[in-house]
């Protein structure tokens, strides 16, 4: 990269840091220690109660068939490996006010710097519909830079998303049990069986990026839309009310079936909208799985 290139990156840098910093310093680092520190455990026996002992980790399975209390216990693993796995395609260009590639670099950001706060290993996976870079998880502020560096100056290879390619990746690459983030806006063929073979290995948190655009068009008459990952172009006439309102059922019909998705393989999903601070979301979702794991 020339100097000027090198300088325009690091005010890039700089202006993402600086805006996601209070985030990370009064809403997510704390949070994000107490979630996923219990992440990296692994599991190392079964032994009896004893006075004192938490009675969370109470394994109730074992405790009725013996009739005596017993407990887990676990090894802390000092090593937790975190990967930004991002949608590099071309619908997340798409946005109203700001795209939602640019509210996913936000975040992205700011769950990097978290990671950074708690020591973490981070990598890097962006995709299209083929994998567009992997870059392995290292710890350290030169190594997140490396990371902010290739996340905004990606200019990939191919326009169209599917998302099974990058899960069957990360489900033969990733062996070490790992926290993995997928932000992306989710617009892909079916991805359920892969998406639930890495949930079953990984503490997977999809961060879904939409765009209030994207449920409504507006009135405007005849015009010409143009998909942007394929690049096809269709006349509509938008002044049809019953065009518009099939267009909003089937946009929120895709909508509640990815929820449901989601549900249906326990995923907590982050629903963040461009309108939106992306904070907001990603706040309610440290509060909630905090709440939930102390429970």
């Amino acid at each position: 990269m020339h100097d000027a290139e090198i300088k325009e990156l690091l005010t890039r840098i700089r202006e993402i840091e600086l805006k996601t910093r209070g985030l990370v310093e009064g809403l997510i680092t704390g949070e994000y220690h107490s979630i996923f520190r219990g992440r990296g455990i692994e599991f190392s026996e079964v032994r009896g109660y004893l006075p004192g002992d938490d009675v969370r980790a109470i394994d109730w399975n074992v405790t009725a068939r013996f009739n005596a209390p017993f407990v887990k216990e676990y090894i802390e693993e000092r090593d937790l490996s975190l990967y930004i796995v991002f949608d590099a395609s071309a619908s997340n260009d798409f946005g109203y006010r700001r795209s939602k590639k640019e509210v996913g670099y936000d975040i992205a950001a700011s769950i990097m710097f978290a990671a950074l706060r708690n020591n973490d290993n981070v990598g890097l996976c962006l995709f299209t519909d083929v994998v567009e870079k992997f870059i392995p998880p290292r710890k350290g502020r030169k190594h997140i830079l490396r990371l902010l560096r290739e996340l905004i100056y990606c200019e990939p290879k191919s326009t169209t998303t599917d998302i099974r390619t990058v899960l069957s990746f990360l489900n033969n690459v990733v062996r070490k049990r790992s926290i993995i983030f997928i932000i992306s806006d989710f617009i892909s063929p079916d991805f359920e069986q892969p998406l639930k073979r890495l949930r079953t290995r990984h503490d997977v948190v999809p961060v879904c990026i939409t765009d209030p655009r994207e449920y409504e068009i507006p009135d405007i008459g005849y015009a010409c839309i143009e998909d942007p990952e394929t690049g096809e172009q269709m006349l509509l006439n938008t002044s049809e009310r019953s065009f518009r309102a099939r267009y909003r059922e089937v946009v929120k019909q895709r909508h509640e079936e990815l929820r449901a998705m989601m549900k249906r393989l326990r995923l907590d999903m982050v629903d963040v909208r461009t309108d939106e601070p992306f904070y907001i979301p990603l706040r309610r979702f440290f509060k909630h799985r905090k709440k939930r794991l102390s429970g």
